[in-house]
């Protein structure tokens, strides 16, 4: 019995993506030993912050990293970096920006590209000025919404990308022009490994990423990449200074556990972690396809905009009477508990990218048994 089963919490297997709510990802025996070894004795956390930043940067061909808690707080601190800078006065007033000459209280973001996550970066106290719609963004919509209270550009990169925004060389473009950073929100965007400098290489200032989710770090850690002096900012905003990041502590068991992380990322063989990811897709839709009233086939890219192959299964809810939420549910009960995305009322998705070696033919056996059974009973009525 593990620790979660003694206290009553059923293990899952995860056939979903990597939600927080579903604990990220799984960490491997590197990142684990890492931090355990880190657990054992104290250290100055500042000078280990410094450290694991620099050779972090190192290792992703960026200027400068520091590690957040989480994303979210990745956002924060650097988005605090954009308006307040170094500057003690105002590091000490935020989120209030008022009343001190100079400070910056504006992000102009695509208003396709709100979302919730973006409260990380109104926590600040700055105020977003939308640009653009769903369908289209003129490249004077974000000339005419820079001004001299602009403190930075927000971009979302994910799903909702290209959705009637500019492209983003060309807000970097427009951004610089103004001498304006522009923070880009990549918490999700892993893989391509090649994403961990990409973003930073075409100009951006500053690129956020979730350490705990395909960089199989520690859930509660993120990676804050890009320009030396608004990283060098982001500590100051940061713990253990009594500023707007004091309570988002990174412990030396998360440092360490992201720097073993990205070391262990960087080292994957990404093709032939592709081609598994293929495999799998391809074996599922074989088998799922066998199934009277069940269609899968191969959909590209996943809910996140990864370059990573999922299976869109959709059920002939009128012959089979469940429905892809219904499924989706059954199999969360089941034995083992198997997390799947419901679609749409008629379909779920598989995703084999959080799938553990062996864990892609649980799924299937255990869903082709689920799915045979209604369609024989169905077939049985008839």
């Amino acid at each position: 019995m593990n620790i979660y089963e003694e206290i009553g919490v059923r293990p899952m297997i995860n056939a979903l993506s990597t939600y927080t709510r579903l604990g990220g990802s799984i960490m491997p025996p590197e990142v684990t030993a890492a931090m355990a070894e880190a657990a054992r004795t104290h250290i100055d956390l500042v000078d280990l912050q410094q450290r694991v930043g620099a050779e972090i940067a190192r290792l992703t061909h960026n200027e400068a990293a520091y590690v957040s808690a989480g994303a979210a707080a990745g956002l924060v601190l650097a988005t605090a970096a954009c308006v307040a800078g170094k500057d003690p006065r105002a590091i000490r007033q935020l989120p209030d920006t008022t009343g001190l000459e100079g400070l910056k209280n504006e992000i102009v973001v695509h208003k396709s590209h709100r979302n919730g996550y973006d409260h990380a970066v109104r926590q600040v106290g700055v105020k977003l000025v939308e640009i653009g719609d769903a369908l289209s963004t003129a490249p004077w919509e974000l000339e005419a919404a820079i001004s001299e209270n602009t403190a930075a550009v927000f971009w979302f990169q994910g799903a909702m990308t290209g959705r009637g925004d500019l492209p983003l060389a060309k807000v970097i473009e427009i951004a610089h022009a103004a001498d304006v950073p522009v923070l880009v929100d990549a918490a999700a965007q892993l893989p391509p490994a090649e994403n961990l400098w990409r973003f930073t290489e075409m100009g951006a200032d500053i690129a956020v990423f979730s350490g705990g989710k395909d960089l199989h770090g520690p859930q509660s850690a993120g990676l804050v990449l890009g320009r030396k002096d608004l990283i060098e900012a982001c500590a100051l905003h940061g713990n253990p200074h009594g500023a707007i990041g004091r309570p988002m502590k990174v412990g030396k068991e998360e440092l360490v556990g992201v720097l073993a992380a990205v070391r262990w990322y960087l080292g994957l063989d990404h093709t032939a972690r592709q081609a598994r990811f293929e495999r799998i897709v391809t074996e599922w839709c074989t088998a799922l396809n066998d199934i009277p009233g069940v269609n899968a086939e191969r959909s590209f890219p996943n809910g996140a905009g990864q370059p990573v192959p999922r299976a869109l299964v959709t059920l002939d809810v009128q012959r089979l009477g469940v429905t892809g939420s219904e499924v989706a549910a059954q199999m969360q009960a089941g034995e083992p508990s198997i997390a799947i995305g419901p679609a749409s009322r008629d379909s779920f998705y598989l995703n084999p990218y959080t799938l553990g070696e062996g864990e892609e033919a649980i799924v299937q056996t255990h869903l082709c048994a689920y799915l045979e059974q209604v369609s024989r009973a169905v077939a049985s009525a008839d």
